[in-house]
């Protein structure tokens, strides 16, 4: 059983102690459904001033809703549209200090004032996204960027993704 312990320290301490958490979380695991939903909450419940952590899935040629933890949120985006379809569609991480300047930002939910998305790449195809929100402006930097895109790859590592592949 996994224990869920509050994460202490500096911002690098407490990525180092989520990127450990993660692993154990995901020990003995590899259902796609199951990793992303842990992982989406594991986010939520550990980083400060966030709202939203979850991911967006491909399918059918735009984004579609994954498992998440927050406000309800869009279930489509077109590839290209706000920060999680550009992020797509130039196929490299967002990283927005104030999404009410993100040109076609998409307001899922109202309170949000930055996020950052990290494409999730399998076998050289992106496969989503990770999207996380905060109602802080300027909440995320280039550590958080760094350290989110190292849990996204235990993540990847550590799950099975071809059921995705076979539909």
């Amino acid at each position: 059983m996994f224990a869920f312990e509050e994460v202490k320290g500096d911002k690098t301490t407490r990525y180092a102690s989520m990127q450990q958490q993660l692993s154990a979380l995901l020990e003995g695991e590899t259902f796609w459904l199951s990793n992303l939903s842990n992982a989406a909450s594991h986010l939520f419940h550990s980083l400060p001033d966030i709202n939203w952590a979850g991911f967006y899935l491909m399918k059918d040629g735009e984004l579609a809703l994954g498992p998440f933890m927050g406000k309800p949120a869009c279930v489509r985006i077109p590839v290209g549209k706000g920060v999680c379809g550009t992020a797509i569609k130039e196929e490299r991480p967002q990283l927005v200090k104030n999404v009410l300047e993100f040109p076609g930002h998409i307001a899922c939910d109202a309170d949000s004032r930055s996020e950052i998305v990290i494409p999730l790449s399998v076998n050289g195809k992106i496969i989503g996204v990770l999207d996380i929100d905060s109602p802080k402006e300027a909440r995320f930097d280039e550590e958080d960027l760094a350290q989110l895109e190292k849990y996204a790859d235990i993540l990847i590592q550590k799950t099975d993704w071809s059921p995705l592949f076979n539909n």
